[in-house]
């Protein structure tokens, strides 16, 4: 569709926005001037957009669209490195098996998803998955014994990348048969002596401290409590009527359980891909955007689909009046 823009195009127009002119573009560049007017120009014109505007002493002062070139242009060229990088690194066979790392309150399909581009991309080299708490992978992707693991925040660190996927809300699990099950929604204050399952502080103690802050800013306190170490596991002590719990929206849950969203409030569980800034297999990078762009196809389509179904149950119920009346239990689904 685009076949007349070249890399050079971008890597030429980027650096005259960035030097805001010609002559010393051309310098940097080391090519004559008039060679980068006519590229210029024509991919303005082929493109039918203006990514800057001539002022007095040749300077150039960059339109609203030529801001957006010079962000998107620094993807793209960082996109090309990569790429040849990943290229050369499985020529020299330095790719030849990866450790992955995953925590236990992630989704696990999104785990999986990594896993399988990677395969995608080099079927012969060996995934070895791991699993862990955030610290301890981010412990050993500093000692090189992983390489990559999506992980719950909070985190920071200097020396590693950081990749943000997705946010998720964080929704009160408890049992069908609770009276507060028969609202749509919970408040904070419903949470006041019910929220009584937690996920082990020891587990992520960043995260555990960032929750209870949530917590007593919407007025619940949070006194004795039981813990557990994986999502299964709260499951479990909620169902044996230990309390309420906060999951992540979307968990599979067991059939005697249920999930409500807490009104007025923004508590989600924030994922992230990390992996060493200097050391890791050149095709993780090129993995995170692979990521991202399936997330957010699959949230594309999975939209368009409940927005179909939501007007076919729209004509359902104009055809059958009567099923409105029946009360039952909604499931809350977050779509990203």
């Amino acid at each position: 569709m685009y076949e007349w823009a070249e890399l050079r195009h971008f890597r030429y127009l980027l650096a005259i926005l960035e030097k805001q002119g010609f002559r010393a573009a051309a310098e940097e560049l080391r090519t004559a001037q008039p060679n980068l007017s006519v590229q210029a120009k024509q991919f303005q014109e082929n493109a039918s957009v203006r990514l800057f505007r001539k002022m007095k002493g040749g300077r150039i002062r960059p339109t609203d669209t030529g801001i957006a070139f010079k962000v998107l242009a620094r993807i793209l060229l960082e996109t090309r490195d990569e790429v040849l990088d990943a290229l050369i690194a499985i020529e020299r066979g330095d790719i030849r098996s990866v450790r992955f790392g995953c925590t236990p309150l992630i989704d696990q399909g999104l785990f999986r998803t990594f896993c399988d581009l990677h395969k995608e991309i080099l079927p012969a080299c060996l995934v070895r998955p791991t699993h862990g708490d955030t610290a301890h992978l981010a412990e050993e992707i500093l000692s090189g014994k992983v390489d990559a693991a999506i992980v719950t925040l909070p985190l920071r660190h200097p020396e590693l990348k950081i990749e943000e996927l997705r946010r998720e809300r964080l929704v009160v699990c408890l049992r069908r048969d609770d009276p507060l099950a028969a609202k749509a929604s919970l408040q904070a204050s419903d949470l006041q002596g019910n929220l009584t399952v937690l996920h082990h502080p020891q587990r992520h103690p960043d995260a555990h401290e960032r929750l209870l802050e949530l917590l007593a800013d919407a007025g619940v306190q949070i006194e004795e409590y039981s813990f557990a170490s994986h999502p299964s596991e709260m499951q479990t002590l909620v169902k044996c009527g230990h309390g309420f719990a906060l999951i992540r929206e979307g968990t599979i849950l067991d059939e005697e359980l249920a999930t409500r969203p807490v009104a007025g409030v923004e508590w989600t569980v924030d994922t992230a891909l990390i992996y060493h800034k200097m050391r890791h297999p050149k095709t993780v990078p090129i993995l995170v955007k692979q990521l991202l762009k399936k997330r957010a196809t699959d949230s594309k389509e999975t939209t368009q689909t409940k927005a179909s179904l939501a007007v076919q149950g729209s004509i359902a119920t104009r055809k059958h009046p009567h099923n409105s009346a029946k009360d039952v239990p909604i499931q809350m689904t977050l779509i990203g």
